[in-house]
């Protein structure tokens, strides 16, 4: 049973860097020609792609109602969640015009029918 001991333990090895290459491997030449595949390291990056896409469509958004109600009717709906809970302030607040939203509104108001 002895004479297994070294046999298991490197086949438990081969084992665990197999399941490490889940992710993909990563091939190297050696010096001497030798093909060596190791484990490709996961590392989750931030979806900054992500994050981008969506503050651009929410000022987007944001024109597109300054642009659609207009600037008189637009100040009133945020003045009105003013007043209201604090998810309803922190809404407010998110949608209060800055100089983005004008911008897209002025942009979007030149697609968007005259009433």
């Amino acid at each position: 049973m002895q004479a297994h001991v070294p046999f298991d333990k490197r086949l438990k090895k081969i084992v665990r860097r197999h399941e490490k290459m889940a992710n993909g491997v990563v091939r190297t030449v050696n010096s001497d020609g030798l093909i060596v595949a190791k484990p490709r390291l996961y590392r989750p990056r931030f979806p900054l792609k992500g994050l981008l896409a969506v503050l651009f469509l929410g000022f987007l958004f944001k024109g597109f109602l300054f642009a659609y109600l207009g600037e008189a009717a637009y100040g009133e709906r945020v003045a009105a969640l003013q007043g209201g809970s604090v998810l309803e302030q922190a809404g407010a607040w998110v949608m209060q015009p800055d100089p983005v939203t004008m911008l897209a509104a002025t942009g979007i108001a030149t697609v968007l029918p005259q009433n």
